[in-house]
């Protein structure tokens, strides 16, 4: 009787994750590094879980220039600073899924991994207040087959990125807010999706946001080689 009740918590789990709109069937079965278009678009997205350092900062920028972008939260974060998604929700910004803990996912079973996605869902509809967009981003954007169709099933499209600025190392090895425009803007190809972060690793300078300072001049510059930059939720719309 209570294998009976585990299969059946973990159905209805399936289920709650698959009704919040799930992602159109061509956007399965795959790893997405790059929008399935030849127009000059660029899709920014964000990656949060260790500190907000530069949250406001990069939310003001993205409001000035009415430029959206995705946040792609881990559950851990979400829990550390409820605050921090709420602001991204209260902004019109989707939120995606980014794991609870960040972990390997290929040292992960299958159940430890969907774990680590539904207990990312749970925190980030209790922070945010609203549900969270069915893309799922992994930790060091190590894929697999089987992880890909794990995330899946769970109602998930895997949505990884075409670049990296890599600001998110910050002083601490190297990296200035000139390189990481440098970059990003070496990175536009059409359906471009940028990896940047809202903060930085204790060791790169966790007081310090080099994407927060690069932003302003990565969307000017994008917009100067005729980019337009667009909202990953036109993706469902397909």
């Amino acid at each position: 009787m209570n294998r009976l009740r585990t299969a059946a918590a973990a159905v209805l789990a399936t289920v709650a994750l698959l009704a919040a709109a799930p992602p159109p069937a061509a956007l399965l079965g795959t790893e997405i590094r790059r929008l399935p278009t030849d127009e000059r678009v660029l899709a920014l997205t964000f990656n949060a879980a260790w500190n907000e350092t530069g949250l406001d900062a990069v939310l003001t920028v993205l409001r000035d220039r009415g430029v959206p972008a995705a946040f792609f939260p881990t559950g851990d974060f979400a829990d550390r600073h409820p605050g921090a998604v709420r602001a991204i929700a209260a902004a019109g910004h989707g939120l995606g899924n980014h794991s609870y803990s960040h972990p390997h996912f290929s040292a992960l079973t299958a159940d430890r991994a969907r774990s680590e996605v539904r207990r990312a869902d749970t925190a980030i509809r209790r922070a945010a207040g609203t549900e969270p967009l069915p893309f799922f981003r992994f930790p060091y954007s190590e894929t697999t087959p089987q992880s890909i169709t794990t995330v899946n099933e769970l109602g998930y499209a895997d949505l990884e990125f075409t670049a990296d600025t890599n600001g998110y190392l910050g002083p601490g090895h190297g990296m200035t807010a000139d390189r990481a425009v440098e970059r990003a803007l070496a990175a536009l190809t059409p359906g471009a999706v940028l990896q940047l972060h809202v903060g930085a690793t204790d060791e790169g300078g966790p007081d310090t946001c080099l994407d927060a300072e690069a932003l302003p001049r990565i969307i000017d510059g994008a917009l100067a080689r005729g980019y337009r930059i667009i909202d990953l939720r036109t993706l469902l719309d397909r």
